[in-house]
């Protein structure tokens, strides 16, 4: 529970099985250290981390909504949708994951054969920092530029070398935010914008949030630490008026990332929302559960 005594909600989290540096049932155990009531998992492009996370769910007690944060690109800007409650056995968004994770893993490949050039780093010093399984991408870089003293930390990796003005950025597959919506209502899921602040307005853009609101979006990330209290305002009001959920969450990723578990979280209410329209999987329920 939160200091209030409401439900403490946290609807944004990643795992090794994407770009974290926690296992997934890690990932929910720290939710329960923290006082968290529930925890979605939403690694990206991907729903190999849910069954570990089940396992934790049920041992914590902490209930688990199943996500996922999938890809997509406009006009060369990246555009994350959190999916909630999809079917994970849906053949079209199994195979769109694929492909994009595929893509992934070639792009860091070039990646870091262009950084190899001028910096002592190559594959393997990336794969070595990778956890088995995980998809590498350039999180991974970020993290094998830190082991080999090239860089301070993930966050300095990304403000230099791995910027998209850093002279190495290669683009990778992925769908448009229309076709990822359209994807995630298909497979039964629930699509919800991620931090869309955080790319300033042109996240905002009225005429793409139209359109993303008819191709099927549910909701949108209000509370995340990248939306700054304008673009907060400016958002509760785009909801307001198309009446979509508003969540709120960490985007958490251990060490990876400064983001803490329950910075952000989302009402209880707002989560009931997705958990009525949802169709393609259940919430694990974790003890006493507040849904």
């Amino acid at each position: 529970m939160t200091p209030s005594g409401t439900p403490g909600i946290d609807l944004h989290t990643h795992s090794v099985v994407s770009d974290g540096t926690e296992s997934p049932g890690d990932v929910v155990r720290q939710a329960a250290r923290a006082g968290l009531d529930v925890i979605a998992l939403t690694d990206h492009d991907t729903t190999a981390g849910w069954a570990d996370a089940s396992v934790a769910a049920r041992e914590t007690g902490v209930t688990l909504i199943p996500g996922i944060e999938f890809s997509s690109q406009l006009n060369h800007a990246s555009i994350h949708v959190l999916g909630y409650l999809i079917d994970p056995a849906n053949e079209i968004m199994l195979a769109e994951m694929q492909q994009v994770r595929e893509s992934r893993v070639s792009r860091a490949e070039r990646m870091v054969q262009m950084i190899g050039g001028d910096h002592d780093l190559d594959w393997d010093d990336v794969l070595a920092v990778t956890e088995p399984g995980a998809t590498v991408g350039r999180p991974h870089i970020a993290d094998a530029l830190v082991s080999k003293g090239i860089v301070e930390s993930r966050v300095a990796a990304f403000e230099t070398i791995l910027h998209w003005r850093g002279g190495y950025y290669v683009a990778h597959y992925a769908p448009s935010p229309f076709e990822a919506v359209r994807l995630i209502r298909k497979a039964g899921g629930v699509p919800v914008l991620a931090h869309p602040g955080s790319r300033g307005k042109r996240g905002m853009a009225t005429d793409v949030l139209e359109q993303l609101v008819q191709a099927g979006l549910g909701g949108l990330e209000v509370g995340h630490r990248e939306n700054d209290a304008e673009s907060r305002r400016l958002l509760l009001d785009i909801a307001a008026q198309h009446d979509l959920i508003v969540t709120g969450s960490s985007d958490y990723h251990g060490a990876g990332k400064p983001n803490r578990l329950g910075e952000n979280t989302t009402a209880p209410g707002q989560l009931q929302r997705i958990l009525d329209q949802a169709t393609g999987s259940e919430p694990v329920i974790g003890g006493a559960s507040p849904l």
